[in-house]
């Protein structure tokens, strides 16, 4: 199994933050069934004070092949490229196998 998570720090600038971090995790949650080797999805958007990311992504894959097959499935860029990719200013990322 491969560990697949994320953490975004979204861009100052944007009015209704609380509204772009609910669609981004309803959008991305709504990927898992859809995605084969995609096991788990979950997203954070409640970190505590202390933190200095907005959100975090969490997956679990069946392992490095399912990883890239997600990472390029049509269904994954088209929920980044609407409901992510435009509100992020820095993306961090750690995949690892368990």
């Amino acid at each position: 199994m491969v560990k697949h998570i994320i953490l975004w720090q979204l861009k100052d600038d944007i009015e209704d933050i609380e509204n772009v971090k609910k669609n981004i995790k309803v959008n991305l949650e709504s990927l898992h069934g859809k995605i084969k080797g995609l096991n788990k999805i979950n997203v954070n958007i409640n970190p505590l004070e202390s933190s200095n990311v907005d959100l975090m992504l969490e997956c679990e894959l069946d392992d490095a092949d399912a990883l890239k097959f997600y990472a390029k499935s049509k269904e994954h860029n088209a929920v980044a490229d609407k409901y992510v990719r435009p509100y992020y200013k820095n993306r961090y990322c750690i995949d690892y196998e368990v």
